[in-house]
Protein backbone atom coordinates (compact mmCIF):
# COMPACT_ATOMS: atom_id res chain seq x y z
CA UNK A 1 0.00 0.00 0.00
CA UNK A 2 2.78 2.48 0.78
CA UNK A 3 4.07 1.72 -2.75
CA UNK A 4 1.00 2.90 -4.24
CA UNK A 5 1.39 5.92 -2.66
CA UNK A 6 4.12 6.64 -3.54
CA UNK A 7 3.85 5.70 -7.20
CA UNK A 8 0.38 8.11 -6.76
CA UNK A 9 2.54 11.15 -5.35
CA UNK A 10 5.43 10.38 -7.85
CA UNK A 11 3.20 10.15 -10.90
CA UNK A 12 0.36 12.79 -9.65
CA UNK A 13 0.42 15.56 -12.23
CA UNK A 14 0.24 13.01 -14.86
CA UNK A 15 -2.35 11.23 -13.17
CA UNK A 16 -4.43 14.20 -12.56
CA UNK A 17 -3.60 15.91 -15.73
CA UNK A 18 -5.69 12.50 -17.40
CA UNK A 19 -8.61 13.11 -14.77
CA UNK A 20 -8.71 16.75 -15.82
CA UNK A 21 -7.55 15.76 -19.94
CA UNK A 22 -10.66 13.27 -19.81
CA UNK A 23 -13.51 15.70 -18.19
CA UNK A 24 -12.38 18.35 -20.83
CA UNK A 25 -12.70 15.48 -23.45
CA UNK A 26 -15.72 15.21 -22.24
CA UNK A 27 -16.87 18.79 -22.13
CA UNK A 28 -15.23 18.98 -26.16
CA UNK A 29 -17.31 15.72 -26.94
CA UNK A 30 -20.58 16.50 -25.03
CA UNK A 31 -20.75 19.97 -27.03
CA UNK A 32 -19.69 18.56 -30.68
CA UNK A 33 -22.34 15.56 -30.24
CA UNK A 34 -24.96 18.25 -29.24
CA UNK A 35 -24.08 20.84 -31.68
CA UNK A 36 -23.02 18.98 -34.67
CA UNK A 37 -23.87 15.01 -34.48
CA UNK A 38 -27.28 15.02 -32.49
CA UNK A 39 -29.15 18.19 -33.76
CA UNK A 40 -27.09 18.92 -36.73
CA UNK A 41 -27.53 22.94 -35.51
CA UNK A 42 -24.39 23.66 -37.29
CA UNK A 43 -21.23 23.00 -39.03
CA UNK A 44 -18.53 20.52 -37.41
CA UNK A 45 -16.00 23.11 -38.24
CA UNK A 46 -17.85 25.47 -35.70
CA UNK A 47 -18.91 22.74 -33.81
CA UNK A 48 -15.89 21.42 -33.12
CA UNK A 49 -14.48 25.73 -32.42
CA UNK A 50 -17.60 26.56 -30.13
CA UNK A 51 -16.47 22.63 -28.31
CA UNK A 52 -12.81 23.48 -28.29
CA UNK A 53 -13.35 27.49 -26.59
CA UNK A 54 -15.54 26.16 -23.47
CA UNK A 55 -13.28 23.09 -22.99
CA UNK A 56 -10.00 24.72 -22.95
CA UNK A 57 -11.41 27.29 -20.86
CA UNK A 58 -12.21 24.79 -18.22
CA UNK A 59 -8.94 23.24 -18.99
CA UNK A 60 -6.61 26.28 -18.20
CA UNK A 61 -8.34 26.55 -14.33
CA UNK A 62 -7.72 22.96 -13.73
CA UNK A 63 -4.39 22.81 -15.10
CA UNK A 64 -3.28 25.97 -13.46
CA UNK A 65 -4.50 25.13 -10.05
CA UNK A 66 -4.48 21.32 -9.58
CA UNK A 67 -2.40 19.97 -12.49
CA UNK A 68 0.57 21.58 -12.41
CA UNK A 69 0.02 24.09 -9.74
CA UNK A 70 0.68 27.30 -10.75
CA UNK A 71 1.20 30.02 -8.01
CA UNK A 72 1.77 33.06 -11.00
CA UNK A 73 -0.03 35.73 -8.52
CA UNK A 74 0.97 38.82 -10.79
CA UNK A 75 -0.86 39.93 -13.43
CA UNK A 76 1.95 40.50 -16.07
CA UNK A 77 2.65 36.71 -15.30
CA UNK A 78 -0.40 35.36 -15.38
CA UNK A 79 -1.56 37.36 -18.54
CA UNK A 80 2.01 35.53 -20.09
CA UNK A 81 0.54 32.10 -19.07
CA UNK A 82 -2.91 32.57 -19.96
CA UNK A 83 -1.17 33.81 -23.39
CA UNK A 84 0.70 30.88 -23.87
CA UNK A 85 -1.61 28.52 -23.37
CA UNK A 86 -4.03 29.64 -25.63
CA UNK A 87 -1.27 29.97 -28.33
CA UNK A 88 -0.45 26.08 -27.58
CA UNK A 89 -3.92 25.50 -27.87
CA UNK A 90 -4.30 26.83 -31.03
CA UNK A 91 -1.93 24.83 -32.03
CA UNK A 92 -3.61 21.52 -30.81
CA UNK A 93 -6.78 23.42 -32.53
CA UNK A 94 -5.67 23.55 -35.45
CA UNK A 95 -4.67 19.64 -35.34
CA UNK A 96 -8.05 19.27 -34.22
CA UNK A 97 -9.53 20.62 -37.28
CA UNK A 98 -6.52 18.92 -39.60
CA UNK A 99 -7.67 15.32 -38.40
CA UNK A 100 -11.32 16.04 -38.44
CA UNK A 101 -11.07 17.36 -42.49
CA UNK A 102 -9.26 14.39 -43.19
CA UNK A 103 -11.18 11.73 -40.80
CA UNK A 104 -14.87 13.45 -41.95
CA UNK A 105 -14.47 15.57 -44.79
CA UNK A 106 -12.18 13.58 -46.79
CA UNK A 107 -12.96 10.31 -45.49
CA UNK A 108 -16.27 10.13 -44.74
CA UNK A 109 -15.73 8.33 -41.59
CA UNK A 110 -18.47 8.36 -38.27
CA UNK A 111 -18.28 11.83 -36.95
CA UNK A 112 -18.17 10.24 -33.71
CA UNK A 113 -15.33 8.39 -33.68
CA UNK A 114 -12.83 10.72 -35.62
CA UNK A 115 -13.77 12.84 -32.91
CA UNK A 116 -12.58 10.80 -29.97
CA UNK A 117 -9.82 9.56 -31.71
CA UNK A 118 -9.21 13.34 -32.75
CA UNK A 119 -9.46 14.12 -29.01
CA UNK A 120 -6.89 11.10 -27.87
CA UNK A 121 -4.34 12.78 -29.93
CA UNK A 122 -4.93 16.42 -29.02
CA UNK A 123 -4.69 15.58 -25.09
CA UNK A 124 -1.42 14.21 -25.38
CA UNK A 125 -0.02 17.03 -27.48
CA UNK A 126 -1.60 19.38 -25.39
CA UNK A 127 0.17 17.46 -21.93
CA UNK A 128 3.37 17.76 -24.09
CA UNK A 129 2.39 21.63 -24.34
CA UNK A 130 2.01 22.17 -20.48
CA UNK A 131 4.44 20.45 -19.30
CA UNK A 132 7.13 21.71 -21.43
CA UNK A 133 6.44 25.10 -22.13
CA UNK A 134 3.43 26.19 -20.11
CA UNK A 135 3.50 25.31 -16.63
CA UNK A 136 7.08 24.38 -16.38
CA UNK A 137 9.24 24.51 -13.37
CA UNK A 138 11.17 27.72 -12.64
Amino acid sequence: MKELRILIQKYWPFISYLIFGGLTTLINLIIFYELYTWHHLIGYQWATFIAWLFSVLFAYVTNKQFVFNSHQKSKTAVLRELESFFFFRILSLLLDFAILYIGIGLLHANSFIVKLIDNILVVVSNYIFSKVFIFKEK
